[in-house]
């Protein structure tokens, strides 16, 4: 009796174990497949997004660096201390329209935007306690382009250089 019902209860087992596993191993495979896929179409998206926040990135850093902050914001009739409020809201300013975009860069990429946002302010501050408040804004921007040329880099290009390589390493 006991070897009647394991003559069909052995086959059955064996069976349904088969099964089992030979469905468990096709299944894992679709889930492995479906997510390639899935990640390979978020790539699809992301990959434009973060070279954009770079692009944004570097544009920041052009636009606050001090030469071009002269270029930008230079007024005939304004003091130096109202060209050095003028430049340091531009630089805040621009950082502010920008934050959003370090969630698509390295936290490595977002410090040097930060530092080099940091230096500027740094760099223009330091440069006009070297003039009188009330002086001519000509007076200002002339001392920052002399000072830019003693430097062997601006605040803002060793940033824009890191962000270069690492979009070469990325892309």
């Amino acid at each position: 009796m006991f070897a009647e019902i394991l003559k069909y209860t052995l086959p059955a087992l064996i069976v349904f174990l088969t099964t089992y596993l030979t469905l468990s191993k096709l299944l894992n495979n679709e889930r492995r497949r479906l997510q390639a896929e899935n990640a390979l179409n978020n790539q699809k998206y992301i990959t434009p997004i973060r070279l954009q926040a770079y692009e944004r990135m570097v544009l920041l850093l052009e636009r606050i660096s001090p030469q071009s902050l002269v270029m930008r914001t230079q007024r005939q009739n304004a003091t130096n201390q109202e060209m050095q409020s003028l430049m340091l809201k531009s630089i805040r300013s621009e950082f502010e329209h920008n934050m959003a975009h370090q969630l698509y860069i390295s936290d490595k990429a977002w410090e040097m935007v930060r530092m080099a946002k940091e230096d500027c302010i740094k760099f223009i501050n330091q440069t006009a306690l070297q003039t009188k408040p009330d002086g001519n804004s000509l007076q200002l921007c002339k001392l920052i382009l002399e000072k830019l040329l003693d430097r062997d880099l601006d605040p803002t290009t060793k940033a824009i250089n890191y962000l270069k390589e690492e979009v070469r390493t990325l892309f």
